[in-house]
């Protein structure tokens, strides 16, 4: 979906504007592209071609297929831990984890207050002041569209075609915020509404992405070594009633 920047009219008229009550606008156009639309007056009707001028930035790490997040965050790393040496010389232990595991509300909830874990909460800041558990951290993965780009003007146009008036986008901020709060080696808890799964099912073979799989992803390729995620999402956690506060 690309911004519409060029209006060329099909008569004579190339050097003239029409007023306002003459534009039209397009609910969806096609990348690279050009289109025509007709517009008519009760005077006369002229023909224009519609020129796109924006295409969709690279694709960044987060735009990443789903099969491709998932196979890193269910691969296995090796951690070794040297023990004293034994009469057999071995002094190395290889212990596999996955890169990411998933955890349940309430096991969540039990590392956060017995092992330092802290829930990283990826949710828009405005659901998150509304409720969310005690002593969580806020750093939206998703922002509301700030930028007013080609590209951000289709998007916006795309999602108001559909109701949505405060559409998103990819925070660009997001890793550089972790960081401010965050070091490489804190054990995290990724959270998000639904929370998603790696696990297959019959419907979803691969599981089902979110953005707390996102976030988790980003965070396991920037370098973090203890990423967990919510399994049920917040969803989950506020059903069965554990600890909740909020900034309202």
């Amino acid at each position: 979906m690309v911004a519409l920047t060029l209006i060329t009219p099909h008569s004579s008229l190339q050097s003239k504007l029409y007023p306002p009550q003459f534009a039209s606008y397009s609910n969806s156009v096609i990348e690279n592209t050009t289109c025509t639309i007709s517009l008519k007056s009760s005077r006369r009707r002229t023909r224009f071609t519609i020129q796109s001028a924006a295409t969709k930035p690279a694709k960044s790490p987060a735009e990443e297929e789903w099969k491709i997040k998932r196979e890193l965050l269910l691969e296995k790393k090796v951690n070794l831990h040297h023990n004293s040496l034994t009469s057999n010389n071995t002094h190395k232990l290889n212990k596999y984890k996955l890169q990411v595991r998933s955890v349940d509300v309430k096991e969540a909830l039990r590392l956060q207050q017995e092992n330092n874990f802290v829930i990283l909460d990826v949710r828009p800041e405005a659901e998150f002041k509304e409720a969310h558990p005690p002593g969580a951290i806020n750093v939206q993965i998703y922002r509301l569209i700030k930028e007013w780009t080609a590209w951000d003007i289709a998007r916006r146009v795309a999602f108001a075609f559909f109701g949505i008036f405060a559409g998103t986008e990819e925070n660009p901020e997001f890793l550089q915020s972790v960081e401010s709060k965050l070091d490489k080696t804190s054990k995290i808890i990724v959270a998000c509404s639904s929370g998603g799964t790696m696990k297959p099912t019959q419907n979803l073979p691969e599981g089902q992405q979110s953005r707390s799989l996102i976030a988790a992803y980003l965070l396991v390729l920037n370098g973090y070594k203890n990423v967990f995620h919510l399994e049920g999402g917040l969803y989950q956690w506020f059903k069965e009633d554990l600890p909740l506060e909020s900034e309202e």
